[in-house]
């Protein structure tokens, strides 16, 4: 029973108009703008499009900022930083990016604050998104793990115990500039710490400490920081977004 005065008629007329407004009808997406189809990753594995910069087997992918050969080892399927040998890069640069990778802090952790599992993953070689082992183990609020370092703390401390896998994954876009060289628009960056959200689309004001690259408008590597600590990586892919 059809209440407050609808009518049959007047109902189908209604439904009518509701399918006839074809959402592509309204806008700018045209019938035949398909998403490009690909395969997407299941449990380790990356999706079809990603690119891989360490996938277990090689540092092939990476090097020492000057260009020289990567000074970390490769120990069963882990890249593992060495105390002393220096940061490593990747050896192409990137833009705009949507980045996984997988980090462990030593088992048996030693030294407290800035001093335990330290490293940092760089941006462009530009923003540090930190590594450190903040479980049970405080610091300064924008220099603990997941803190877009200096600048922003995480929105939450998502960190597991020493030596369990964690995972970033992180949607990057490059800061914009001008034909004059000014600065248009502020990097931004929304990252995941073993699934949870801890940074909303936060802007990056600058450059963060210890970067090897100033802000500009050019695309840069993957930075990969050696703090001292034997910090482990592994499974680090990224896809490049237009």
């Amino acid at each position: 029973m059809l209440n407050h005065g609808w009518s049959m008629s007047a109902l189908a007329l209604s439904l009518a108009a509701v399918v006839v407004a074809a959402p592509w009808e309204d806008s700018a997406v045209q019938a035949d703008d398909h998403p490009t189809v690909i395969t997407p990753g299941l449990g380790a594995a990356p999706p079809s499009d990603a690119i891989v910069l360490f996938d277990g087997t090689d540092l092939s992918a990476w090097s020492k900022p000057d260009g020289g050969a990567a000074g970390w080892e490769v120990q069963d399927g882990v890249m593992l930083a060495v105390p002393r040998q220096g940061p490593v890069v990747s050896k192409q640069s990137f833009g705009n990016i949507q980045l996984h990778l997988e980090f462990a802090t030593p088992s048996k952790p030693q030294g407290s604050g800035q001093g335990r599992g330290n490293s940092g993953v760089y941006l462009q070689a530009r923003y540090e998104v930190q590594v450190l082992d903040s479980y049970e183990n405080e610091t300064y609020p924008n220099g603990q793990c997941g803190a877009i370092y200096g600048q922003h703390p995480p929105l939450m401390n998502a960190c597991r115990k020493p030596g369990e896998w964690q995972s970033y994954d992180m949607v990057f876009h490059g800061a914009e500039f001008g034909a004059d060289g000014e600065k248009t628009r502020s990097a931004t960056l929304t990252v995941f710490h073993n699934g949870v959200l801890i940074h909303d689309h936060a802007e990056v004001t600058g450059r963060t400490t210890a970067s090897m690259n100033g802000e500009g408008p050019g695309p840069g590597p993957l930075y990969l920081q050696d703090h001292g600590n034997p910090v482990s990586y592994r499974n680090i892919w990224l896809r490049e977004l237009q």
